[in-house]
């Protein structure tokens, strides 16, 4: 029995994420994109690390989603331009991840984004899996494979040119298009923010952005806005320190002037006390005088 189970060769187990590959011959189709994720990334860092004490979530990139075996294996595999797993090691057994596998990881992003360089045709692309009879496979669209394998729960495209943003939510299986709130944001329960647009400069750029926003419609701000932010308070505080050291200098020298002028009215006042005096004296002698010439001073 031993030797007829030896000879039985078993398939290969599902690749991981360190046999499949991590890129393929596309380039980044515009120059957005890569400040884009970053702006994303880095202002919703301080909320994950709230949500996320241990540190278990990821973030990819234009990182693969492997969602069906292929050959090429890269048929098989999607590339969002910017996704969040939680409750995720950020790291495999110790290994950078080069991508997401999803029959290794069971668990679903909960947001995708596409950055869309054109119309967003790429990215709302319907087209179903299909296998014909010689077993060529039809290429799926993004939006299905979102929407009927993947199943992360937002789904959303930012169309770069015209700066439009279109949001699905999953319920039952199919993405329905989000309505945005008052402030015009769409939010996403889950990680207690809001995911809107912004019209801004961002690394030498001046265009629309992507941005979170708290659920207080509060803007979420990148490490580098907090620090300016911070600066510009530092200068303010040294600005109104110095403006008071100012009013105190001005204080103390309007308080001396004050009392040298008082240091002036009591040496004239005391030359006036002094000139009287000797006034008097000089009346007083030259009374005596006359009275002692026999003249009485008072008749005079």
């Amino acid at each position: 029995m031993t030797e007829i189970l030896t000879a039985i060769e078993l398939p290969p187990p599902f690749p991981d994420h360190t046999q499949l590959p991590d890129k393929d011959d596309n380039f980044v189709k515009n120059f957005q994109e890569h400040p884009q994720s970053i702006i994303l990334t880095d202002s919703l860092t301080p909320v994950l690390e709230q949500l996320h004490p241990d540190g278990q979530y990821a973030i990819g990139q234009d990182c693969g989603i492997y969602w069906r075996e292929t050959d090429p294996p890269q048929a098989g595999a999607v590339a969002p331009d910017w996704f969040y797993v939680p409750n995720v090691p950020p790291k495999l057994d110790g290994l950078m991840r080069r991508s997401y596998v999803l029959w290794r990881e069971l668990r679903a992003p909960l947001i995708a984004l596409e950055f869309a360089s054109g119309n967003g045709d790429e990215e709302r692309d319907k087209t179903p899996l299909a296998i014909s009879p010689s077993g060529s496979t039809q290429k799926p669209g993004k939006f299905w494979v979102y929407e009927n394998v993947i199943r992360m729960p937002y789904y959303g495209i930012f169309e770069i040119q015209t700066g439009q943003l279109s949001m699905y939510h999953l319920v039952d299986f199919t993405y329905y298009p989000i309505e945005p709130n008052d402030r015009g944001h769409y939010p996403i329960p889950q990680l207690g923010v809001e995911l809107g647009l912004w019209q801004g400069t961002y690394q030498n750029q001046e265009q629309v952005w992507l941005r979170w926003w708290d659920a207080e419609g509060n803007l979420l701000l990148t490490g580098w806005e907090r620090v300016e932010i911070e600066r510009a308070a530092t200068e303010r505080e040294r600005l109104k320190a110095e403006a008071a050291q100012q009013q105190a200098e001005q204080e103390r020298t309007r308080a001396e002037a004050a009392q040298q002028q008082a240091e002036q009215e009591r040496t004239r006042a005391e030359a006036a006390q002094q000139q009287a005096e000797q006034e008097r004296q000089k009346a007083a002698r030259l009374a005596d005088r006359l009275r002692a010439l026999g003249v009485d001073p008072d008749q005079l």
